[in-house]
């Protein structure tokens, strides 16, 4: 008991308490962000900010959501769970209906003392798994994210559920939209918590660039569209499956008169999801801005990823909705204290594993006997180590696994895909009838029927 006293003094006269032995955590969601960032090779994408957060971390090159769709993906990663044939199937899958008993990982962590709080989007419904996850009513801007500000959009509704344009560039202030509000409420929610005697679980989920493509005008004027680098593979995948669908998303917004899937329409939303990176990435930086002025930098966690891939014109897909590549890679990015900059891991990791990878950087020995990831912290520490032989997603009639060359996918209907990721990273051919891959097609379909309990495991630790 005496010791116990000595040590809490001990804590005392270093001018801490013994709660904040437990780092803090920022948990930044990005909506449709697929890895088209400079930290990840893209060219074009002016995003300085996540990127200077790369190179301060660790970047997943190989990271890979469960349900391309955003609902269900977020249900996942903040259960711990994989998805089933009839758990976390579409974008407003409600957690706690399709898993009433799963604990989340706001849950455990403001068990074990942490003030948890969401602001923006996080899980689908603002009000999922609530009152248990968080420490605060969770909080989102009053306007959505299809809410426009330009006059000339009102004369602009149409599309299938009659909405407004699919763009628009105003000129306002970073504030105008949801995304700047959300992170001006990130911000005054750290000066609140530098304050707190708890360590905090802060949440801050942003909105875009998921569609509509509206961002204030300064952030289109940072791209000249003549020049932007269109998809150069624009036709099906050669042999594809008939049910391979792109995303019909995109059809719910007025066209401005655009032929669809025309170049002017390439150019144009290509631009609008750039500007709505760019967008995102100044409000990332000014939230990285106030941790560091609070000098919370050195007691914080930071995680960074996006719910899901997107197509970018493609095979003339624009969206998410299916297991191909582009669909199921999102950006992940890990900096914590303790731990190396500047490291890029190529190893296979699913989003499944982020809730027991953040106890585990926490130094919380988990509750929660349902967990169905792995934690990953030691590619943290060793980023080349042996690891996972697939990741698994799925979505709508299709499962898939990923694993160092291929991405392999089965439809319902019996339908199969095949492509070798090392020989055709764009996904232009599927090999599936392909008598030479006949015994590749016949074991990885064997491993997706087995699933991942059992997989044969590379991992070594």
């Amino acid at each position: 008991m005496r010791k116990g006293l000595l040590s809490i003094s001990a804590f005392c006269l270093l001018g801490l308490s013994p709660v904040y032995a437990k780092p803090n955590i920022l948990f930044i969601a990005i909506d449709d962000l697929r890895p088209e960032l400079e930290c990840y090779g893209g060219k074009e994408v002016k995003s300085p900010h996540i990127d200077k957060l790369a190179k301060q971390g660790t970047v997943f090159n190989r990271a890979y959501c469960q349900v391309a769709v955003c609902g269900a993906s977020r249900a996942s990663l903040m259960t711990g769970l994989r998805p089933t044939r009839k758990r976390f199937l579409k974008y407003d899958t409600f957690a706690e209906k399709d898993a009433p008993d799963a604990m989340t990982l706001a849950e455990e962590l403001r068990k074990n003392g942490y003030h948890c709080i969401s602001n923006g989007k996080i899980f689908h419904h603002k009000n999922d798994t609530a009152k248990r996850s968080w420490s605060e009513d969770p909080w989102k801007p009053s306007m959505g994210g299809a809410s426009f500000l330009d006059p000339k959009s009102k004369s602009m509704i149409g599309g299938r559920k009659k909405r407004g344009p699919v763009l628009e560039f105003p000129e306002v202030a970073d504030s105008a939209y949801p995304d700047g509000q959300i992170g001006n409420k990130t911000i005054a929610d750290l000066k609140r918590m530098k304050k707190n005697s708890k360590p905090f679980f802060l949440a801050c989920g942003f909105i875009k660039p998921h569609l509509p493509f509206y961002a204030p005008k300064k952030y289109w004027d940072l791209y000249d569209r003549t020049t932007l680098e269109l998809a150069d593979n624009r036709d099906r995948p050669v042999n594809a499956p008939s049910s391979l669908r792109g995303s019909g998303e995109i059809h719910s917004y007025h066209d401005r008169g655009m032929k669809y899937n025309s170049e002017e329409w390439h150019r144009a939303c290509l631009h609008g999801y750039y500007a709505c990176v760019s967008y995102v990435d100044n409000q990332i930086g000014k939230v990285m801005k106030t941790l560091d002025d609070l000098d919370l930098r050195k007691n914080t966690i930071i995680v960074l990823w996006g719910d899901h891939g997107w197509h970018l014109g493609e095979h003339n897909f624009w969206g998410k909705h299916n297991v191909m590549h582009l669909s199921t890679r999102s950006p992940l990015i890990v900096a914590a204290p303790g731990f190396k900059s500047r490291q890029v891991c190529h190893r296979l990791v699913e989003f499944v594993d982020l809730y027991p990878t953040i106890m585990d950087l926490a130094d919380i020995k988990s509750n929660n006997k349902g967990l169905e990831g792995t934690s990953f912290k030691p590619l943290l520490e060793t980023p080349r180590l042996k690891w996972k032989s697939a990741a698994f997603s799925k979505y709508g009639p299709a499962r898939c696994l990923v694993t160092n060359q291929f991405n392999y996918a089965e439809f319902n209907d019996g339908q199969k895909m095949l492509f070798d990721l090392k020989a055709d990273p764009d996904e232009n051919i599927n090999l599936a009838a392909s008598p030479e891959h006949k015994k590749t097609l016949n074991r990885l379909g064997k491993m997706l029927k087995d699933g991942y309990k059992l997989l044969p495991s590379e991992t070594k630790h």
